[in-house]
Order: structure tokens, then sequence, then C-alpha cells
């Protein structure tokens, strides 16, 4: 060893961990992560998975006007969501985000689902309440004859948004 080198004890082999900027840029991630929970409608918050002490700090959140205080309030749900099961909350948090993909393909599936149902017979109403068994099916069913006599008709589709909407519903209940 020259004069220059010294022994640290550490094996420069071994795994140190994480960097500190690395942790940091962790905890930044999750303190986004919560923000975008806390930019959720209630009826949304409501279906993302987080435990009562976090559900508390995104709905005081809410109450908070102060910048300063709305930063801090920030920090702390970061800090809880260092427990929280991220990975869920973000699937959730993208089902929501209009310009995800997963949203896209989310919404695409129930808009063919729509035109299956009004286009075919009892088969594909069949496979939808198969698929769906939580589906109000005499529901289901009065607006699938609604969109076919609409659209049989040539007048707008109000009832086959309705329908849309209703198979939303169902999609979101499951």
């Amino acid at each position: 060893m020259s004069e220059f080198e010294h022994d640290t004890g550490l094996d420069p082999d071994e795994e140190l961990g994480p960097s500190r900027s690395q942790i940091k840029r962790d905890m930044e991630a999750l303190q986004e992560l919560g923000k975008r929970i806390t930019e959720l409608r209630p009826d949304q918050q409501a279906q993302v998975p987080m435990d009562e002490r976090l559900a508390n700090a995104v709905a005081e959140m809410r109450r908070i006007s102060a910048h300063g205080a709305r930063k801090r309030q920030l920090q702390f749900i970061g800090k809880l969501m260092r427990t929280a099961d991220a990975d869920a909350i973000r699937e959730v948090i993208e089902r929501f985000d209009s310009a995800s993909s997963v949203h896209n393909q989310h919404f695409h599936a129930l808009e063919q689902w729509r035109e299956r149902l009004i286009a075919g017979g009892n088969d594909d109403l069949q496979r939808y309440i198969e698929a769906h068994p939580q589906a109000d099916i005499q529901h289901l069913r009065q607006l699938v004859r609604n969109a076919q006599k609409e659209r049989k008709e040539e007048k707008p589709p109000v009832h086959a948004r309705k329908l849309f909407r209703y198979l939303r519903e169902v999609s979101e209940q499951a």
C-alpha cells in the first residue's frame, strides 16, 4: 500500500446498498405518488388501497390552503407512503389517469363490450354476464334493448351512452 492509500476496513466487492441520492430520489417519488392521490376525486381516493393514517392525511390535505402547510403535509404523506404498498397504489392511480395506456385500454375494452352487446345477440350478453356476475341482469338487458332500438331508429346515442356508463360502473365495482 502506498502512503496515500489507507485501509477503510471495507471489502471492495461488498455491496453497500443504495446511495443517499438514490434513497432521496425514491422518497421524492413516493411523495409525488402521494401528491397524485391528493389530486384524485374523493370517490377515486376511496378506491386507493391505503391505511387509515394515510387516508386521514390525504383527507386533511383538502382542508389546507396555505402553501407552506400544503408542502409539509405532502412531505408527511410521502413519509407515510414508505410503509404503504406503492405498487398497488400506483396501479389504481394509473387506472384513473386519462393519459395512461392502462386507462385507454380499459376504456376501449368497455367500448368493445358496448358495441358487442348492441350489435350482438343473447350469446354476447350471456358472455358479459358470466364475466361480470355482479351486473344487474334486468337493468343491463333493458339498456341494451333501448340502445338497439335507438340505433335502429337512427336516433342520437343517448341510451348507448347510458349503457357505457353502466358498464363502467360494473367494471369499477369488480
